[in-house]
């Protein structure tokens, strides 16, 4: 297998932590670079939801997210589960009647792709499953029962310490100023804001919402949407709430023994009309408080607004760039479900030099040079 020498890593979220790992458990030589500490970026301030459900509009991206699954349950056999792996499924219901018929509907398209899916009572709910959530007794409710939920902040340390103990080297608190290129235009050198140049052979793109960024250092144009998104952390004991929950107007999920994660669509689309991120914490908190009244005596912790690392198109742009030879990309919004199944077929493709045919939609070269 042809290996080489030194690869670079820049950004150690979920993406590029689950490449190093898998990079250097395979023995290559790889430096973990990271602007800020591992995992505290965008990973930290995600709904962490992992997923295929939400991922109907183009049957190749489902079959991918669906590898994500499996991958993740890999992974947790294999590094364990505790502390960041959190199955048990996922709860969708709406209040209007529009989307609750749209809801249906895709549960029906899953069920036909082979996705398992049950449709349930409010009732029935209450009973088996959220007993503290008073969704009304006739309402359906789609449960996904093989969903989960990811600690990634968790897994991203996981990750790293198993990356270093492998040999893998963590350059924590550097950006990357430059990277320079050879007479061949293949990478050669990574240059950090603390003055130190790397000399490399590979750079893996795993920058997050920065990617656009260090791939102008190549001269390489890669277009990301602007899509900012809200996310509130709040403090309660017990926490009332067991998996995910998609529930009129907010997103709910456990964070934890003593904390919960907030986030709404509808909230994020008041990001850019000035409204201060305190008082959008204060209207999810709200609109959570509705559907748990056990919540009634919660209190925020914390509101961030964060930079979702979306491409232009939508959709993941992970490997090589054939106008850079040396230089590979893993940028992909759902990043929490998609790291471990792009960290192991990226490693793969780097090392070996196979390209999968999962990733055959998403190569980076569908955007223009």
């Amino acid at each position: 297998m042809r290996r080489p020498h030194r690869v670079a890593v820049i950004g150690v979220g979920i993406l590029g932590a689950s490449v190093g790992w898998n990079l250097s458990r395979q023995g290559a030589e790889v430096i973990l670079i990271d602007a800020g500490r591992p995992g505290e970026g965008v990973t930290d301030w995600s709904f962490s939801w992992v997923n295929a459900s939400n991922k109907t509009v183009r049957k190749s991206y489902f079959d991918l997210n669906v590898a994500g699954l499996a991958a993740h349950r890999e992974l947790a056999g294999i590094i364990g589960p505790d502390s960041w792996w959190y199955p048990g499924g996922h709860l969708r219901w709406s209040d209007d009647p529009a989307a609750q018929a749209k809801v249906l509907e895709t549960a029906e398209l899953l069920t036909d792709w082979g996705y398992r899916v049950e449709v349930c009572t409010g009732a029935e709910v209450r009973r088996r499953l959220e007993p503290d959530v008073p969704i009304p007794g006739d309402v359906p409710v789609l449960f996904y029962p093989d969903e989960a939920w990811v600690h990634g902040r968790r897994l991203v340390g996981r990750l790293v310490g198993r990356a270093v103990a492998s040999g893998a080297e963590l350059r924590s608190g550097s950006a990357v100023r430059d990277i320079r290129t050879g007479g061949d235009g293949s990478v050669r050198t990574v240059v950090l804001s603390d003055g130190n140049r790397l000399d490399v052979d590979i750079v893996v793109n795993a920058a997050g919402p920065g990617a656009s960024h260090v791939a102008g250092l190549l001269a390489r144009h890669l277009p990301m949407r602007r899509e900012p998104g809200v996310i509130t952390r709040i403090d309660c004991a017990p926490v009332p709430v067991r998996r995910p929950l998609h529930a009129p107007r907010i997103e709910i999920r456990p964070d934890g023994d003593t904390s919960m994660v907030l986030h709404s669509r509808e909230t994020d689309a008041l990001i850019d009309t000035g409204e201060d991120p305190a008082q959008l914490g204060r209207r999810l908190h709200e609109l959570a408080r509705r559907v748990v009244p056990e919540l009634s005596s919660s209190r925020i912790a914390r509101t961030r607004v964060a930079q979702r690392p979306i491409p232009a198109d939508g959709f993941p742009s992970v490997g090589a760039v054939p106008s850079v030879p040396g230089y590979y990309e893993a940028v992909s919004h759902s990043g929490i479900t998609l790291g471990p199944v792009i960290g192991r077929l990226l490693a793969s493709e780097i090392l070996s030099g196979n390209r999968d045919e999962l990733l055959a939609d998403f190569r980076p070269e569908r955007f223009p040079a």
